[in-house]
């Protein structure tokens, strides 16, 4: 059955209706952005006459395999996603989901950004359709493709001066432009162009929070929610420069010879980029989010600097934030550690070095076990190392927003466990994705578990996300009341099978990681 017919800026677009939901795929919201348009600024899609029929996931960003390279018994666990399988350079596409377009409503937008750091993933996984959470909140969903990896965030204006200055970030300025085509076109597909949230995973919660920091992102969304991401620094220019020089060196060209970029095959410039910015589990570890040197990149223009350091942007303090992670989001960094699940004295011994330096480890070991005095050798490894790596900063950004003395920030912390690969991966990185978007059906009880509550769950947490785009807060009837963060208490909610309110959870693994780093 056919959609409603919608007309936007450039053309009408019909879609399909899929049980009682509008749903309008790969519609174009950007120009093409090969050959000379590489690097660039997105500019505007051509316009079309007659009906454009989007019933198919437009392209994904092209991208090759390569960085954190997970076992692979973990993706055989989600279903086939042929939809990914479609790639090209040209991929400023989005996907819109709305209950009703001819109603007169202003619908709470749902705006997301994928994740898979800043060089993979699509905004056209089967987990994040969004029709479930359309129909559930009344709301519309908007999900969209960008450019990636080398493609979005190669930085050449050392380089090439001006005529690349936007180049370290093209793949957020193609974000920028995706929330400029919702502002001008949403409400035709009955959502409001007034309250739009924009919410990401992972290198999509990095996303949100560079969008914090945008000048040319004020005023285009009006909430935010941070999953399982490190948000309160980006890429620094000379760190940028200096990958970019290496990846020219590896694929034979000189300073001057930019122009020789814009003629390669995009699987080249992947080859290279790959090959400079290598995934190394002990070098994650010991560098963290910086390791690869490929993102979003302070160019003091289009991010003028790092979004939460030293302090919160000025320009988003009215925003409202929810931000949490999942309790054990270290454990899909550690899948390469073959006695993950089992990790002995020694062998967490060895691993926390990285982390956090051989001379803090019985320090900080004395502290979590004040927390959890019965954790075992590798319980105490999952704490520490998913604390270091993302809950201490999502924490910090929290702290940070709060002292902006404007809208508030919501704590959250995912603990549901996951039975993939004998358990040994917890309350995994990624884990919330399918009970945020209320699609439990679209993955597998391999991955998510079929333990009773699951589905209460599911409605819990998007009926949360939903209450959040409408008024910019979570609560709803199903919850314990959940405040505001702040820094007394510190409450935070925890969602289960059980959901409830726990203040300062892990709280002598913060303070002393606290003392330990200088955020």
């Amino acid at each position: 059955m056919y959609s409603d017919v919608v007309e936007t800026g450039y053309g009408k677009v019909r879609g399909l209706n899929i049980e009682g939901i509008n749903v309008y795929k790969g519609i174009p919201y950007g120009g093409p952005t090969d050959g000379s348009a590489r690097f660039m600024p997105p500019t505007r899609p051509a316009s079309w006459t007659g009906v454009r029929d989007v019933f198919d996931y437009g392209p994904a960003c092209f991208q090759t395999k390569g960085g954190i390279n997970v076992d692979n018994e973990l993706t055989r666990t989600q279903p086939p996603r042929k939809s990914e399988e479609l790639q090209s350079e040209n991929c400023l596409v989005l996907n819109v989901w709305s209950p009703g377009t001819r109603d007169g409503k202003k619908r709470p937008v749902l705006f997301w950004c994928h994740g898979g750091g800043y060089f993979a993933g699509s905004g056209s996984n089967s987990v994040n359709d969004g029709t479930c959470l359309a129909r559930r909140g009344d709301v519309v969903v908007v999900t969209i493709n960008h450019r990636l990896g080398p493609l979005g965030f190669l930085y050449l204006k050392e380089l090439g001066g001006s005529d690349y200055g936007a180049s370290g970030n093209a793949g957020m300025l193609d974000i920028v432009a995706a929330l400029k085509w919702v502002g001008d076109n949403i409400e035709a597909f009955g959502g409001d162009p007034g309250n739009v949230t924009i919410f990401g995973h992972s290198g999509g919660g990095g996303k949100v929070s560079t969008l914090l920091a945008m000048p040319a992102a004020k005023g285009l969304f009006h909430r935010a929610v941070i999953q399982g991401a490190y948000g309160l620094r980006m890429v620094e220019s000379s760190a940028a420069a200096e990958t970019t020089e290496r990846i020219l060196a590896d694929l034979g060209l000189k300073k001057d010879q930019l122009e020789r970029l814009h003629q390669l095959h995009p699987k080249q410039l992947w080859d290279a980029y790959y090959h400079i910015c290598k995934w190394d589990p002990i070098a994650f570890a010991e560098k963290g989010r910086n390791v690869m040197n490929v993102g979003p990149v302070v160019d003091g223009k289009h991010l003028p600097h790092h979004p939460f350091d030293p302090a919160g942007p000025e320009i988003s303090a009215h925003i409202p934030i929810m931000i949490g992670t999942t309790k054990d989001e270290s454990t899909i960094f550690l899948a390469s550690e073959p006695s993950l699940g089992q990790v002995d004295e020694a062998g967490m011994r060895q691993w926390l070095k990285h982390y956090i330096g051989e001379q803090n480890v019985d320090r900080v070991i004395a502290a979590y076990l004040k927390d959890e005095p019965n954790a075992s050798p590798n319980d105490l490894l999952v704490a520490v190392s998913s604390d270091v790596i993302t809950i201490k900063d999502s924490i910090v950004l929290a702290e940070r927003k709060i002292a902006q003395k404007g809208a508030p920030v919501y704590m959250y912390r995912f603990e549901h466990e996951s039975p993939i690969l004998g358990g040994k991966m917890k309350s995994l990185h990624g884990l919330e994705i399918p009970f945020v978007f209320d699609n439990l059906h679209k993955s597998t009880p391999d991955f998510i578990g079929d333990d009773p509550g699951l589905s209460d769950l599911a409605a819990n947490m998007s009926q949360a996300w939903i209450g959040f785009a409408r008024s910019g807060n979570p609560n709803h009837d199903g919850l314990p009341v959940w405040p505001p963060y702040n820094l007394e208490e510190r409450p935070t909610m925890v969602f289960d099978k059980q959901c409830n309110i726990v203040n300062d959870p892990r709280r002598e693994g913060r303070r002393v990681l606290d003392q330990l780093f200088i955020s």
